[in-house]
């Protein structure tokens, strides 16, 4: 039996109704303690427990090699201070931030809420982290990473959205040598202003300025909303065409409150849809999947997606592969599941290729599209 999901998150969640962001501190301060002992008796039985590998998992993307299509999503490991534990937790690649250029600490608490009876999570963190410097100082005291480490980089909320370009490349600047591949994120609803970055031309001078800097041509991904029209997204597309990205990271939260079932946020007595931020979970999982179908379709599949919203199962992740997405990553159901979700899904993974009569986990990317694959 699953003591985390049957006993501990039921009484931690709806019991004991623990505060979300204190014991998301408790624990990453769990695992930094564990990242610094990697051959310790510990990690050894969580990789026996939670890991499991198989060379039909296994994926070469953009110069990188993935173990597994199953990634940590940025927002939990913000400052990077467990990159060495997220290998031990199953993962196949992890990515660390949201990271500024500038330090700051993030919106007014409470800013994280959860939502048992939607499965999800309301947030308006905004970008709390140390700052890039910070960031960087540590992870040149780590060891080389068993498996690829994103860096999601965010805007300063100090920095005027003119400066953002700039902004954004110093962190880059401070950070390129470090991370395996890059995300410019433009699409949190939790900093004023941000999600006008996406608009084409404010995006175009950001990606400009990181590929003119970017002569070691790391991997770099732009992480969108899913509230965006099809329109904005084509855009999207075409500029990761010019700017020659690695690919596109689909979706971040929704500022939509369509269809919750939670009637009081018990935090603060209020309505769901009276408290700003970015819902995750269950409630975004259909539109993330519908933007990932739709940037396969309009690329004829030559966009690496990463596929990320509502993942909670083997079925989920798998809808999300087979609509065009050729990693996936979560947070919100991992928190809910479990560290055993992991494994549960790569388990559910082979199992579906089995059941297709696949021979490896790329086969199955887009496979549920219109769109044949050569």
């Amino acid at each position: 039996m699953d003591i985390y999901k049957f006993a501990i998150s039921p009484l931690l969640f709806n019991v004991v109704k623990t505060d979300p962001e204190w014991l998301h501190q408790q624990t990453i301060r769990s695992f930094n303690g564990l990242s610094q002992t990697p051959s310790s008796w510990v990690n050894q039985r969580l990789q026996k427990s939670l890991c499991l590998y198989d060379s039909r998992l296994e994926q070469n993307l953009f110069g990188l090699n993935f173990p597994n299509p199953v990634g940590l999503a940025a927002g939990f490991d913000k400052d990077g201070v467990a990159a060495g534990i997220w290998p031990n937790l199953g993962f196949g690649f992890a990515e660390l931030g949201t990271v500024t250029f500038h330090a700051q600490p993030g919106n007014p608490r409470p800013r994280l809420f959860r939502l048992p009876l939607d499965k999800a999570a309301l947030n308006r963190m905004g970008f709390n982290n140390l700052g890039a410097a910070v960031m960087a100082e540590r992870l040149k005291q780590q060891s080389t990473h068993l498996i690829p480490i994103g860096i999601n980089l965010g805007k300063s909320k100090v920095t005027p959205l003119e400066e953002a370009a700039q902004d954004y490349l110093d962190s880059f600047r401070l950070l390129k040598d470090l991370g395996d591949y890059f995300v410019v994120n433009v699409s949190s609803p939790n900093t004023p202003g941000l999600r006008s970055l996406q608009d084409a031309s404010m995006l175009s001078a950001i990606l400009n300025l990181l590929q003119q800097e970017n002569t070691s041509h790391k991997p770099i991904f732009v992480k969108i909303a899913p509230d965006l029209d099809w329109v904005a997204i084509a855009d999207i597309i075409s500029l990761a065409k010019t700017y020659q990205l690695a690919g596109i990271i689909a979706t971040n939260t929704t500022i939509s409150r369509d269809g919750l079932k939670t009637q009081v946020i018990d935090q603060t007595g209020k309505l769901p849809q009276e408290e700003a931020g970015g819902i995750s979970g269950e409630p975004l999982r259909d539109r993330s999947t519908e933007v990932i179908r739709f940037i396969w379709q309009q690329t004829q599949g030559e966009i690496p997606i990463i596929g990320v919203g509502g993942i909670f199962s083997p079925d989920d992740a798998w809808e999300k592969i087979t609509a065009g997405a050729s990693l996936i990553q979560v947070y919100t159901g991992w928190i809910y599941e479990g560290p055993l979700m992991v494994r549960r899904i790569l388990a559910g993974l082979l199992a579906k290729l089995e059941q297709n009569g696949l021979n490896s986990i790329n086969e199955a990317v887009g496979l549920q599209t219109n769109i044949p694959k050569f």
